[in-house]
């Protein structure tokens, strides 16, 4: 069994980080927990980021907001801040798993596990959000769309863990939608999910975003731009013509490639045509612009 370290202040920790041989940070404990039950995780220290202040803290920024990584996936489902400044990240937060989990489990434990059936990047993805870096050798921000590099791997250096998330504050007028679908439970990992996100863009033209996961060795993501006044239908092809290269599903006992395949692209036409009707409906693009 690994030995638990505690301590008390960040530079504590990355020092821990960077002398130790094995170590891991250890936040919600959810993935770890079960990794070190299964015999799978050799790491020969755990430090405990529970005492260092302000790690757990939503807070509202000029720019947007920035979650420590100890926040819970519970409290990013059921905060005012984010609600008001990220709703789509609060709904695909609410879908993880089940209020057990989400109340334990820690946005960045949840980052740093680096699974690509993961529900809470592919609202990060569209947001734009950043993910904040830190080691002995200082902080770093890098989008959350460069932060997975291949298969349960990450961008994480020797050294180094998540101290922040920041989604940036999103245009006024917005239409956003999560789809995810499971084949054996509403708990089990999705099949397919996929979070778009519909903004403003110039010259009379929308922007399309696309964050897909559980549909490719990573969490994927592309977007596109429509003329504002284009039909859905024109839309919901764009959006598939744009997502179909990219698929590219693992099969399990959750289903095979090619069905894993066919039920993506339905997932992006759910939350593509409902995002698109979401961000013309006057009555909603009202009261954003009241904001």
């Amino acid at each position: 069994m690994p030995a638990y370290h505690y301590p008390d202040t960040l530079d504590e920790a990355c020092a821990m980080l960077a002398d130790g041989e094995d170590t891991m940070v250890y936040g919600g404990g959810t993935a770890v927990q079960i990794l070190v039950k299964q015999g799978v995780l050799f790491a020969s220290d755990l430090i405990d980021i529970g005492r260092i202040r302000g790690l757990d803290e939503i807070r509202r920024t000029s720019a947007g907001l920035r979650t420590g990584p100890l926040v819970t996936l519970r409290q990013m489902e059921t905060s005012p801040v984010v609600r008001e400044l990220a709703p789509l990240a609060a709904e695909v937060y609410r879908h993880v798993a089940n209020p057990r989990v989400r109340n334990t489990a820690s946005v960045g434990g949840n980052l740093a596990h680096g699974d690509y059936r993961l529900d809470p990047p592919t609202a990060l993805l569209v947001l734009d959000a950043k993910v904040e870096l830190s080691s002995r050798r200082g902080r770093r921000s890098l989008p959350v769309r460069e932060f997975f590099v291949d298969f349960q791997k990450t961008a994480l250096e020797p050294g180094e863990m998540i101290t922040a998330v920041e989604i940036p504050r999103q245009p006024a007028s917005v239409g956003a939608h999560f789809v995810k679908y499971s084949s054996l439970s509403a708990n089990d990992w999705p099949c397919a999910s996929v979070a778009a996100l519909i903004v403003d863009g110039s010259r009379n033209r929308r922007q399309v975003r696309l964050g897909l996961g559980a549909l490719s060795h990573v969490p994927l993501f592309t977007q596109f731009d429509v003329p504002a006044g284009s039909v859905v239908e024109d839309v919901v092809r764009a959006a598939k013509d744009a997502a179909e290269p990219l698929i590219d599903p693992i099969p399990d006992v959750r289903g095979g490639s090619a069905y894993k395949k066919r039920l993506g692209l339905v997932a992006v036409e759910e939350a593509v045509r409902n995002s698109w009707k979401e961000g013309h409906d006057e009555r909603r693009i009202l009261l954003w612009r009241r904001r």
